[in-house]
């Protein structure tokens, strides 16, 4: 009889811890039959599977590491989904500006796919490091109040499945892992702030949250498809495992206007406009209004899940006020200049 996951995968039945343990198991012994990773991976992607099956994958995986670091405490993690609608990279623009204001963030994230950038991408343009393991994380979060985590935090199960899958791509075949990216990362937050785009996932989502306490992972979703809290909409946010949902609308920080704006003020770099120089514009206080707000509001919810004793607008406002002053700009100026030397040399001439 054929293994277990991919049979019950293409039924639609539930797969347990211990099937998705044989499957890594097979994976490392290259001992998968022929056709089996992409069948897999194809229909991990067709269909997302319902919570229990993804909270058995997730559990094998996290059952698979090695120990991880005591909790880093008061730290934020802020990632997204992917998909919904185009826009720039919001959650490492608010990553920086909460770490400006003294929130303590340690952040996931990977590369673009289908032409759009992803935040490795953008630190890459901007110059910052990621760092290569747990004590280069702690290290720059004790220089820095802020670190950004690299590919060592995600299983190497998924490598292996990579390769398996030859001569298709994970960008081609795999967008489920893209998707559960953010709960598959390792990292000892404290708290994770992620915006989900797809209504079947944020379920599954609500779930994971619930069953798996140790993280208080804070979950985001609106009207309009964004993987980020937008100024200008209603956005549902579910503050921590079994907890109930509250709305933040515009017009929550208390200005006496509603925020306007719309997606097209989110817009990426266009053709020929540097990644870069396009996020550092907002940074330095440029750009539409709704960008700037949209990214002082995801800055702020994030101060909240970190367990700042602070109310919504506060934390609105002080993402405002380190904004006008330029605190996110310097910071990035620190992190630049700190960037590892033999790295350094590569992203030499690159300027915001």
């Amino acid at each position: 009889m054929p293994p277990g996951v991919l049979p019950a995968l293409v039924a639609h039945r539930r797969v347990d811890e211990g099937s998705w343990h044989d499957l890594w198991e097979r994976a490392e012994d290259n001992a998968l039959l022929p056709g089996e990773a992409l069948g897999v991976t194809a229909s991990l992607s067709t269909r997302l599977p319902g919570a229990d099956t993804v909270v058995a994958l997730l559990d094998s995986l996290d059952a698979r590491r090695d120990r991880l670091p005591a909790t880093w405490p008061g730290t934020v993690n802020l990632v997204g989904t992917g998909g919904g609608p185009a826009t720039f990279d919001v959650t490492t623009a608010a990553a920086l500006l909460a770490a400006a204001t003294g929130v303590r963030v340690v952040k996931t994230g990977s590369r673009g796919c289908t032409g759009r950038s992803g935040s490795l991408d953008t630190l890459e343009r901007l110059g910052i490091a990621t760092a290569a393991s747990y004590a280069e994380c702690e290290d720059m979060l004790a220089a820095h109040g802020i670190a950004f985590a690299g590919g060592f935090v995600h299983p190497v199960e998924l490598t292996r499945l990579a390769r398996a899958i030859l001569p298709y791509a994970m960008k081609e075949v795999g967008g489920a892992f893209d998707r559960l990216g953010p709960f598959l990362a390792a990292i000892p937050v404290s708290a994770q702030l992620t915006g989900v785009t797809d209504p079947g996932l944020y379920a599954v989502a609500a779930r994971v949250a619930d069953r798996r306490p140790g993280r208080a992972l804070w979950l985001t979703r609106n009207d309009l498809g964004a993987d980020e809290l937008l100024s200008f909409a209603a956005n549902t946010v579910r503050p921590g495992p079994n907890r109930s949902e509250t709305t933040v609308a515009p017009g929550f920080a208390g200005h006496g206007r509603p925020y306007a704006g719309t997606l097209a003020d989110l817009r990426p770099a266009g053709p020929g406009e540097p990644v870069e120089t396009h996020l550092m514009t907002l940074l330095r206080g440029g750009g539409p209004v709704a960008a700037r707000e949209t990214v002082c509001l995801n800055a702020a919810v994030a101060t909240l899940a970190a367990g700042a004793d602070r109310s919504l607008a506060e934390a609105f406002h002080a993402a405002e006020d380190a904004l006008r002053e330029g605190a996110a700009v310097r910071l990035v100026e620190r992190l630049r200049a700190s960037r590892r030397p033999e790295t350094a040399r590569q992203v030499a001439g690159v300027r915001a």
